[in-house]
């Protein structure tokens, strides 16, 4: 047992996006699986049922059977085409093209999986990376029916993505409520692994509230041992009574995802879903809440001068003009170690819990404020999605800034993103682009948009933006 342990701990986490496992790409994060979303479950069954049983020779014996006649058909294969353009050393030389055989352009074709959620409206859940950038989804129902998907909305952040499907006498997975799901609990992944056509696996809930998987956006995971594979990606986790858990997204192996399962699969809570899909009908777009301040991570040192017993914790180093944490009361140097229960044991611990909350939600912080316990109540606010350069400043306009991507800040990265330069504008006359990320405005770094925008509230005489493109950082001066 101990050599196993110390295996388990030795392994790097790996993993391949599960969008893309037919052409068995090989990446750090293996990513395969969005469920589907269809109304709350309204009765009082526990998450967990018990195991049904099927009559084998007159005598009883355990069995998932029945169970998954009734869910089987509302989980769908996922195929997506997209143009790739095909880069040669001669760029777009036709003669060169001629002679060699080489095409312009090629067809990518990837392979995932989605639960049906809503059978009236045919809808259709998968993860955003499934597909993502496709120029073409074809859904594939368990009866053999084969049809063209309408992209509804996605949340790259969540890896979520909704779609409608044109088809009469769907079936849909009722959804349970993820909060009550519990380590021990039974549970049945469904998909269509490598392509080999749908397929069953079973296990238990191994942990819930992951956070720390590298690479992902904002996280809050049920770990599973159930297999799950390349190709699973957007298929259902479902309860022994057939309800939708979460949906399959992830899984880690050290060797690659051609290596097969190790019993590390992770999943997005059928809450957590559930509340972005209602999102992307209403709005087309997902919202966030945020405390609007900035924290850091405490080592031993800081938090011996706190006042703390262990360096766990978000300390506030900054809070925001007209905030939601500074109207509800907190100060710099508080240290925030749980929200709604839920422990906070670092900066971006908090960042990943505010992230998953809904603007106007109440949030209740336990906080240390000089080495003694206080409890706060906060009602957080809509964290911005973009921002025009021309409403922070005038040497901005025509720069479009949005929030850092979560799987570059889980890089270690802080900061905004420059989504889009008009040719010819100011700021592309200043030098900025597209792709750039801007981590400092003279000299004062700061993490989101929210910090930026505070950053430039007063107009400075001068304006140098730290600025990283692709691996190399530099100053530009905005004019």
């Amino acid at each position: 047992m101990k050599t196993a342990t110390k295996t388990l701990l030795a392994l790097s986490a790996a993993a391949a996006f599960g969008g893309f496992a037919a052409t068995g790409l090989s990446l750090l994060l293996e990513r395969p699986a969005q469920a589907a979303v269809a109304a709350p479950a309204t009765t009082a069954t526990p998450v967990g049922g018990s195991v049904p049983t099927s009559g084998v020779a007159s005598t009883p014996m355990p069995s998932l059977a029945p169970m998954l006649k009734k869910v089987l058909p509302a989980v769908v294969s996922v195929h997506t085409k997209q143009v790739v353009r095909v880069n040669t050393p001669f760029g777009d030389d036709p003669i060169f093209r001629r002679i060699f055989g080489i095409p312009a352009e090629r067809i990518a074709q990837s392979l995932g999986s989605g639960v049906i959620v809503d059978a009236r409206r045919g809808l259709v859940l998968t993860n955003n990376h499934v597909i993502e950038d496709a120029d073409e989804v074809e859904v594939t129902l368990a009866d053999g029916r084969t049809l063209k998907a309408q992209f509804v909305g996605s949340d790259p952040d969540t890896d979520i993505a909704l779609m409608r499907i044109p088809a009469q006498s769907l079936t849909a997975i009722p959804l349970a409520d993820s909060d009550r799901l519990q380590i021990g609990d039974f549970v049945v992944a469904i998909g269509n692994p490598f392509g080999v056509g749908q397929t069953v696996t079973s296990g238990i809930v191994s942990a819930v509230g992951r956070n720390n998987l590298p690479g992902a956006g904002y996280q809050n995971f049920i770990q599973t041992d159930a297999s799950i594979n390349p190709g699973n990606s957007g298929g259902a986790l479902v309860n022994l009574n057939g309800e939708l858990v979460g949906i399959n997204t992830a899984s880690f192996n050290p060797r690659g995802s051609m290596a097969g399962n190790i019993g590390l699969g992770f999943a997005i809570p059928s809450n957590l879903a559930h509340r972005v899909m209602n999102q992307l009908l209403e709005l087309g777009t997902v919202r966030r809440g945020t405390l609007g301040l900035e924290t850091q991570d405490l080592d031993a040192r800081l938090a011996r001068a706190l006042g703390l017993s262990e360096p766990r914790g978000a300390l506030i180093t900054r809070i925001y003009p007209g905030s939601a944490g500074g109207a509800a009361g907190l100060r710099v140097g508080d240290v925030i170690v749980a929200a709604n229960g839920q422990p906070i044991d670092s900066s971006e611990a908090l960042r990943n819990f505010q992230g998953l909350q809904d603007p106007d939600a109440t949030v209740e912080l336990d906080v240390r404020r000089d080495g003694k316990p206080l409890r706060i109540r906060s009602t957080l606010r809509e964290a911005p999605r973009l921002l025009e350069g021309l409403q922070l400043d005038p040497r901005l306009a025509g720069a479009r800034f949005v929030e850092l991507p979560e799987s570059l800040r889980r890089q270690g990265l802080a900061g905004v993103l420059v989504e889009q330069v008009q040719r010819g504008s100011r700021a592309d006359r200043n030098g900025l682009q597209p792709g750039d990320v801007v981590l400092a405005v003279n000299g004062g770094e700061f993490t989101d948009l929210t910090g930026f925008r505070a950053m430039l509230s007063a107009p400075p005489a001068q304006l140098v933006l730290r600025v990283l493109r692709g691996n190399v950082s530099g100053q530009v001066l905005m004019r």
